[in-house]
């Protein structure tokens, strides 16, 4: 499936989106003290992660 430029422009800024947030969620529980907050933080950068993973093998097929 072609995809036009414009659509080509939006999938990039997913990506960069997802990645931009992992490295956020994965900074933060480097620096929370919290053992609750990290929990937080980890379990949303494993849901980011697998959507991001998702998302990337929805585009190799």
């Amino acid at each position: 499936m072609a995809c036009t430029p414009k659509e080509l422009l939006y999938i990039e800024d997913v990506l960069s989106n997802e990645q931009q947030s992992q490295q956020l969620c994965s900074d933060l529980v480097n620096q929370l003290q919290d053992q609750q907050l990290q929990t937080l933080v980890q379990s949303i950068l494993s849901k980011n992660q697998e959507c991001y993973s998702k998302f990337f093998s929805l585009l190799n097929q």
